[in-house]
Order: structure tokens, then sequence, then C-alpha cells
């Protein structure tokens, strides 16, 4: 069992009986799954809304794929750009928004707009501001497991618990308080297939850090390894897996597909009551 976080957002977030749902916002011309279908200001604004009306507890909104493999950087200036139109007007929607950068720079301006929770996907360990900037901030942080490529001859479990104590040593020095750190296993990233299987497998092993899990498998390569389909015919894998995650201990779930997320959660836990 997680220690209650410490930071009022994620107090809010993980009070709940199921899993805190994150959708998915991405502000991009390439990200894997929906590239394009949201950068035109409207699109993005009229997708939040939908997400909220579904049931999202967090909009994640991210302005450069991370995409493991192909995707294209762009410059702060840039990710900026895409997020200026429309990021004040998500965070008036009323509820927690993440920033999803790797830059610190862009991190400190989302902030600064109105989002709440940093959402790195290196893990504090590729911008070396990005620590020093969360601690001053005070805010919630996602903590993800990253590596440059795929090595099967890993010990995949290992490889992640090793990670997270780099970043967690990183977020201690730099004065980020426990309770308000998030770990994400990145299913996807810097894995082979069968390796983010092993982590949705083995995910309960992390609950040895104490704190809260965030597993986001929507949508993800390794449902194509089982049963072959495009990125936006994976919703019965990335419900399978969600559902697995939640049992094993994951406390926010970041999915492409919000309705069926929740619904899939709710009767899932409503279900397991009857135990």
């Amino acid at each position: 069992m997680a220690a209650p976080a410490g930071h009022p957002v994620l107090r809010a977030l993980l009070s709940r009986p199921t899993p805190a749902v994150m959708g998915v916002l991405n502000v991009t011309p390439d990200s894997f799954s929906d590239g394009g279908q949201f950068i035109a200001p409207e699109h993005a604004l009229a997708q939040a809304r939908r997400m909220i009306a579904e049931g999202a507890d967090i909009i994640d909104i991210g302005a450069e794929s991370s995409r493991p493999y192909g995707a294209q950087p762009v410059s702060a200036d840039e990710e900026r750009g895409r997020l200026r139109p429309v990021l004040a007007e998500i965070v008036a929607l009323g509820i927690p928004v993440s920033i999803d950068s790797m830059k610190a720079s862009v991190t400190a301006w989302a902030l600064e707009t109105g989002a709440v929770i940093a959402n790195d996907v290196w893990g504090l360990q590729r911008d070396p501001d990005m620590a020093a900037l969360v601690a001053e901030r005070g805010s919630p942080v996602i903590i993800m497991h990253n590596r440059d490529g795929a090595d099967a001859s890993l010990d995949i479990m290992k490889d992640i618990a090793a990670f997270f104590q780099r970043s967690l040593d990183i977020a201690a020095k730099a004065g980020i308080s426990a309770g308000s750190i998030v770990l994400d296993p990145g299913i996807g990233f810097g894995k082979t297939q069968e390796q983010s299987m092993t982590v949705l497998a083995r995910l309960d092993e992390l609950l040895v850090f104490n704190l809260p899990l965030l597993v986001g498998a929507s949508r993800k390569r390794f449902i194509d390894s089982i049963t072959p389909s495009a990125p936006d015919q994976r919703l019965g894998g990335s419900i399978a897996a969600h559902v697995i995650a939640a049992k094993s201990g994951a406390r926010i779930i970041r999915t492409h597909d919000v309705a069926e997320t929740v619904q899939a959660l709710r009767v899932a836990a409503a279900i397991g009551d009857k135990r």
C-alpha cells in the first residue's frame, strides 16, 4: 500500500475507490496514436471537454511526441507555441492538468499557466533543471522509467527499480517531497513488447517504493504483438491491461479512451467488492 500522498492535488486524486483516470491530449502532429487530430486549438479544447464529460480526473497535455520510434524533437519555443493557444482554456475547465514535457523550461511555463503536475518521461534524469524546478514550485511529479533503447537481455524489473532509485535520489537531493511523487514504469518506452507485458504482470513488485503507481498502456504496441491491430483498434487490449494494472495496485490510469476505461475500472471494482 502506497504511503498517503502529501500534496493536496494527489490526495484528492488518490482518495477515490477506483484509480484516477488521466485523459491523454496530444497537441502534436506526430504522436503514435492520435497525431494531428487535436493540434487545432478548437479541436484540443473540444477533446478536453469530452474527456471531462466522460469521467477524466486529470488531463495530461503534451506538445512534443515522446513515442519511442520516429518522434521528431521540437524546440522549447515550438512546444510552448503549440500549448499557448489551449493550455489556459483547458486549465479553466476545472480539473487538474498535467504537463507532459521533458523540458524544464516548458514545464515551468506550463505550471505558471495553471498546470499543476509535471509529467517527466525521463524521470528527472534528462534535463538537469527539472528536479530543482519541481522542488521550487512544490508541484507533484510523475517519474517515468525510460531508456534510449530496448535491450531484451535485461531483467527489466531490476532496471526499472534501479532507475527509480536514481530518480528518487535526485528528487531527495533537490528537496522534492516524497508525498508529491508518482512512479510510472513506462510501458512501451525502452522496452521490448515482452518486457512491457512482464512489467504489467509483475507491477506489484514496484509497490516496494511505497509510492503511487501510474500505468499508461493505452494503445501501446505490445497489444499489436499479441493481436495485430492499428493503434485506434486496440481498445480491448488497453482495457485488459489497465484492469490488470489496477488490480495490481496502479492508482492512476493514463488513457486515450476515457469513457470505456472509466466504465471498465468501475465494473471491475464493483465485481471485486462482491468477493
